[in-house]
């Protein structure tokens, strides 16, 4: 093969990767085919001036249509489905739209798809009739558009108080809360109407926009979100009426949840999708967290799952003993014994009778019971005569200093 030759095949392959075409032509020994590639538009069945929401509405009725399981003995059917899915992956991109309607097939730079052209997708018949085919076109070009998709909304935080008695029995509770909500009259796109939002000419489409800044002899690329458009990607030319196109408005909404047995104070229940809607209303919804704080109980403290409490008791039952019954949380008496001899500052623990451990099979704590000399406020002359008759039946035997010593031994388990 001739120089020329050779120069005017890699010329004719140049033209066949741009997609330009002709017919075939002899090249001296090399012969080249150009194939004629159809045009996006005519593919679906649409004009260009068609919206994005007619656009993926066409390309669902076709994809249903001709999609290969549903023609399983149709060996076209694959082709045509491949076909549709490339017209449908340039024309969803408000960027690869633009630059295909200004240069066609005959782009710079080639095919958008790389040297191998468009490979297809694999998609579940079953993601045309729900949604989930959006997103995976979304990520072909890494466009702003898919990473919007990913984004979520922000989180809110709110606080709630429950009973005492809802860390041992559990709850199921409801709140209202004010936040901001999808729009539900233009369901959160800003626009009265399907058609009365554009892509955003000053991102084109991407939310987001580039400029260069110098800092001293250095240039620094910085990128930013786009002003224009809130770094949605579009303008909205026909604003909802209800939000004002802001596509989300401050509402009232009741939301149930379950408090789960053992919860505490400052603990946090999680409520997916219950936050504020993203901007756009392109992604997820943010979290809601309930901050949980429990009431106080008339007389029981808490440390964790087990509860303590004080018992005030006169000193006649102190050195006699007695038994005392009081109500309890789990709907049984609590029965409290107290040994003779016994002094104030003494603990009489209750095994497995406190609070559920929270989200565990460890049972329950328990009670722990601090005996206190309940001494009365006022009393009468005929008991403080009484009480110095008795003064040296009921007093230590032992001196003073001896007392205090004993008591040290007491206290330090000698």
């Amino acid at each position: 093969m001739t120089g020329k030759q050779i120069i005017a095949a890699l010329v004719a392959i140049i033209f066949l990767e741009k997609g330009t075409v002709e017919k075939s032509r002899c090249l001296g020994k090399v012969a080249v085919h150009m194939v004629d590639k159809r045009d996006y538009y005519e593919i679906l069945g649409i004009s260009k001036e068609s919206s994005e929401s007619e656009i993926k509405k066409a390309f669902r009725s076709l994809a249903r249509k001709f999609h290969p399981d549903k023609n399983p003995d149709d060996p076209s059917a694959e082709n045509k489905f491949k076909e549709i899915q490339e017209a449908y992956a340039i024309l969803s991109n408000p960027e690869e739209r633009q630059k295909y309607d200004t240069y066609g097939h005959n782009r710079p730079g080639g095919s958008p798809f790389g040297p191998g052209g468009f490979q297809g997708v694999n998609i579940n018949i079953d993601d045309l009739f729900g949604g989930g085919f959006e997103s995976i076109f979304g990520q072909i070009f890494g466009s702003s558009r898919s990473n919007n998709r990913r984004k979520k909304g922000g989180d809110l935080l709110v606080r709630h108080t429950v009973p005492f008695q809802s860390v041992y029995d559990g709850l199921d509770d409801e709140i209202e809360i004010e936040a901001l909500t999808s729009c539900y009259n233009c369901n959160g796109s800003g626009s009265r109407d399907p058609n009365g939002t554009r892509s955003c000419p000053s991102c084109n489409g991407r939310g987001r926009v580039q400029r260069i800044e110098r800092v001293g002899p250095f240039a620094q690329q910085v990128v930013s979100d786009c002003p224009s458009c809130n770094a949605t990607g579009t303008i909205v030319t026909n604003p909802c009426k209800s939000c004002n196109g802001a596509g989300k408005s401050y509402q009232n909404k009741k939301i149930k949840f379950s408090v789960p047995q053992g919860i505490a104070s400052g603990n946090r229940i999680k409520i997916s999708g219950q936050g504020e809607p993203p901007r756009g209303n392109i992604g997820e919804n943010g979290d809601l967290f309930i901050e949980i704080e429990v009431s106080d109980h008339p007389w029981f403290e808490r440390d964790g799952a087990d509860i303590l409490m004080a018992l005030p008791v006169n000193y006649a039952d102190l050195l006699l003993g007695t038994t005392v019954t009081i109500p309890h949380i789990d709907g049984k008496e609590l029965q409290i014994k107290i040994p003779p001899n016994s002094k104030p500052g003494d603990t009489i623990a209750l095994p497995r009778r406190g609070l559920p451990h929270m989200r565990s099979s460890r049972g329950r704590g328990s009670v722990t019971v601090l005996l206190k000399l309940d001494i009365p406020k006022k009393i009468s002359r005929s008991l403080k005569n009484k009480l110095k008759e008795l003064k040296s039946d009921i007093s230590n035997p032992l001196s003073l200093e001896d007392s205090i010593i004993e008591e040290a031994k007491n206290r330090r388990g000698k």
